[in-house]
């Protein structure tokens, strides 16, 4: 492993202080319509394609907070979380940086709300049997989050 850090002048002293380069937090939610469908958008920007709402935490926010925010940003849906699918970690999972994503399973309490915003140009929602090709690791994500609503008979 490269040592990945560095050193940049102090803004206000001019001092050398060691950086650090650090995968970028986000978020990624799984909002689940029963019996088994899921709410995707299609991405305005780089890389296009469908996803997860998703998004980089801002500093300051809990994770918690970042996924209910891009939710509603992105689909105009209120959500309750409902749990931790997991960490989503590779460092090429995202093609532009190296990003570590916390990963929400969460209810919408607007079902009819469903419309695209922010960086999404739609959305809509999809059977988990006939899903679009995903970017990032979306796929996978999708597929832990079936297998984990088999287990509990969700099905």
């Amino acid at each position: 492993m490269k040592n990945m850090s560095y050193y940049k002048p102090c803004p206000a002293c001019k001092e050398p202080v060691l950086y650090y380069k650090n995968p970028l937090p986000a978020v990624d939610i799984v909002i689940f319509f029963p019996p088994e469908k899921v709410v995707l958008i299609e991405r305005k920007n780089y890389p296009q394609g469908w996803a997860l709402p998703g998004g980089f935490v801002d500093y300051g926010e809990s994770t918690e907070h970042a996924a209910i925010r891009e939710a509603r940003e992105e689909t105009g849906l209120h959500v309750v979380l409902t749990g931790l699918l997991g960490v989503y970690s590779q460092p090429d999972r995202d093609p532009r940086v190296h990003t570590l994503s916390v990963v929400y399973t969460a209810y919408p309490l607007n079902k009819n709300n469903l419309n695209a915003g922010d960086d999404a140009s739609k959305a809509r929602l999809f059977s988990w049997h006939d899903l679009p090709d995903l970017v990032f690791d979306h796929d996978k994500i999708v597929n832990d989050f079936i297998l984990f609503q088999r287990k509990l008979g969700c099905e």
